[in-house]
């Protein structure tokens, strides 16, 4: 099949590595494979991988900007020069860009739902969901049935999968030096790999923080990501006199350093698809603390592939995190029983052969 696959951007980020994990597996089986997209600092990755990648004017978030218009005229030439099979969207904007190429061209559309929407009134009446959608995890099906009634059967789950075969260990294990590139001194290490947005909970984990440190003095928290309430987060655990146990770094391309320090990873979400970064440190042997929100428990079995506590919970997060530092055997087994999870239902082999399964029944 000879396949294009849409997002705004391609920068760093849960929906360009799942295009870059998609696009290298599909690659392998034998499909052509172009990713369209206004660029960004992963394009380099995909040209590594010798997959093509289309220039678009695509930075808006807007699906009545001029630029999808644009788009539009770029592409529908690029469908016929390539003979291409299937459109596969990542995101609302690229939807609707996908929707109408399909409608004027009759080229397969398949959209996937990383996460949960806003129901908006302009997407309730023109929801460009494609011939299928794909969700991502039970908790986003269920969404996509209940607030936006799409039909259960146009609905294919689809886990995120990553690849479990290559090798979780930092080009260097001296984690003296690695500790030193993150800020990071002596000590036990919480850490938090997500982008800098209220909804990803920071401001509960550094409040937790607060607690923990008062219990265990020479912990620290590092934060590996970018976003808008960086100031504010800083603010906050000066404010709770912790900033200095507080590393923020930015987002790393390479995420398996930043894992090999930590000795639990949380995740305080409010509102998660699945989670990828999740599953990563899961797939590191990592014991992982998460919100009971979204996707999450469809990786988190409470006790046994790490711990679930609620969404805005400082308390909880804080004795969880606590209770894990203090017991290294209990850690430890969480993140042996989290890796073979990781391994046996969410491998990229998986994630590649069930996606090429909703494009053949598209096709059909």
């Amino acid at each position: 099949m000879n396949i294009l696959i849409l997002a705004n951007h391609f920068n760093p980020g849960g929906i360009s590595s799942y295009i870059l994990n998609l696009a290298q597996g599909l690659a392998v089986k034998g499909h052509q494979v172009y990713v369209g997209s206004a660029g960004g600092e992963w394009v380099e990755r995909l040209k590594k991988n010798n997959i093509e990648h289309i220039n678009l004017p695509l930075k808006t978030k807007s699906i009545i900007s001029p630029k999808l218009l644009f788009s539009y005229f770029i592409l529908k030439k690029e469908l016929r020069d390539k003979r291409l099979d299937i459109i596969h969207s990542q995101t609302r904007v690229t939807s609707v860009l996908a929707y109408w190429l399909s409608r004027k061209t009759s080229v397969s559309f398949i959209s996937t739902a990383h996460g949960f929407f806003k129901p908006r009134w302009v997407r309730l009446r023109f929801p460009c969901w494609g011939d299928s959608v794909i969700a991502i995890s039970e908790a986003v099906k269920e969404h996509l049935i209940a607030d936006f009634k799409v039909a259960p059967d146009k609905i294919r789950l689809v886990h995120n999968g990553i690849d479990v075969k290559s090798s979780q260990k930092p080009e260097t294990s001296n984690q003296k030096e690695i500790k030193e590139k993150f800020g990071l001194k002596e000590g036990p290490v919480v850490g938090i790999i997500a982008r800098l947005s209220e909804v990803k909970g920071h401001i509960y984990l550094i409040q937790a923080m607060k607690k923990v440190i008062a219990q265990i003095p020479e912990v620290q928290l590092l934060s590996v990501g970018d976003g808008t309430i960086k100031k504010e987060l800083e603010n906050l655990a000066r404010g709770l006199g912790i900033l200095e146990r507080v590393r923020f770094v930015p987002a790393v391309a390479d995420t398996r350093e930043a894992l090999s320090v930590m000795d639990v990873f949380v995740m305080p979400s409010l509102q998660e698809g699945l989670g990828l970064s999740i599953m990563e440190a899961m797939l590191s042997g990592l014991a992982v603390i998460a919100s009971s929100v979204g996707g999450i428990p469809s990786l988190i079995k409470d006790g046994h592939t790490g711990i679930l506590v609620e969404p805005k919970d400082a308390e909880a997060l804080a004795k969880a995190i606590i209770s894990l530092l203090r017991d290294n055997k209990k850690a430890s087994e969480l993140g042996k029983n989290a890796r073979e999870l990781i391994v046996k239902e969410f491998s990229l082999e998986r994630m590649v052969q069930e996606t090429e399964e909703v494009y053949r029944l598209c096709l059909r």
